[in-house]
């Protein structure tokens, strides 16, 4: 992908979001990885770092920030613990309470990633992960959250608060019959 011009970047990454912001950007870090490693594009001395300097190294490179560093550690075959925050899983967390809404991108990783066990294995802070991640997107949704199916409601104040609104019974039912229409909220 280094030497490959950027359409064919483009194009090979069409499915992700922002394909023609990112492929410039894979092509850049790429090329930078190569000078900063003398002509090598393997990543894995930074199995030989703690996950925090590790993740410090990502963040040195043009473009990637708190999440991408951590999608590499955790999701590459370094397998290093390392917790990537997304939009669904900001978003559980904030409506939980986890963290204040719309803090910094850097401060909100280091907030709920100091709430795992530190002997999180990097396959339990995956699993961590995913669960926020789907339970934001199936559940936990920016607009109309189906807080009547939620199973952590009990310790959800947003929830419990949307909950006790007159207004969240017609909401309930509408998620019903769009449910039993097979319309997706």
């Amino acid at each position: 992908m280094r030497d490959a011009p950027v359409a064919e970047i483009e194009a090979a990454i069409h499915a992700a979001t922002w394909p023609e912001q990112k492929a410039p950007r894979i092509k850049a870090i790429l090329q930078t990885i190569t000078e900063l490693r003398d002509g090598s594009l393997s990543l894995e001395f930074l199995a030989e770092l703690s996950p925090s300097e590790a993740r410090h190294w990502l963040k040195k490179l043009q473009g990637v920030g708190p999440k991408t560093s951590a999608a590499v550690l955790l999701f590459s075959r370094l397998r290093i613990p390392a917790l990537p925050v997304d939009c669904h899983h900001q978003r559980v967390a904030e409506r939980l309470g986890l963290i204040r809404p719309r803090l910094p991108s850097s401060k909100m990783h280091d907030i709920l990633a100091a709430q795992l066990p530190e002997n999180f294995s990097a396959q339990e802070v995956y699993d961590n992960h995913e669960v926020l991640m789907l339970h934001g997107q199936r559940c936990c949704t920016i607009r109309n959250p189906a807080c009547h199916r939620c199973p952590v409601l009990s310790f959800c104040p947003e929830g419990l608060k949307r909950y006790s609104r007159e207004d969240f019974k017609e909401d309930s039912a509408q998620d019903l019959d769009m449910q039993e229409t097979g319309v997706s909220t």
